[in-house]
């Protein structure tokens, strides 16, 4: 399964916005390569503002890295449902996205600044 999962460090500094909130910015950010996909920006927990994100009943299954959970981001606008995800205990070969978040950018603004 490594083959087909590669991480590194994401260049620069990375900032998630939602209706104009900041909700996650961080320069140890994860870049994720999987197959042909477009790469996808992994979060560290520590830089994401989990004050705004709760915990949905979402679930999904990937077998290049494991079980999936999702999370809604509260704005003052509203909420924006299952707009982030992680992978709790990801299987052998993607293990570096243990403890990180990712962004959907079609429901939040993901931006390299």
């Amino acid at each position: 399964m490594a083959p087909r999962i590669r991480t590194h460090p994401a260049e620069g500094t990375w900032v998630v916005r939602a209706d104009g909130a900041i909700i996650a910015e961080s320069r140890n950010a994860l870049e994720l390569e999987e197959g042909d996909l477009p790469p996808v920006i992994y979060f560290p927990r520590g830089d994401v503002a989990m004050a705004f994100l709760e915990r949905t009943e979402s679930r999904t299954t990937c077998p290049w890295k494991g079980d999936a959970g999702y999370f809604a981001v509260h704005t003052s606008a509203g909420v924006i449902p299952d707009a982030a995800w992680s992978y709790e205990t990801p299987v052998d070969g993607a293990e570096a996205i243990a403890g990180h978040l990712a962004f959907y950018s079609d429901r939040v603004t993901l931006e390299r600044v």
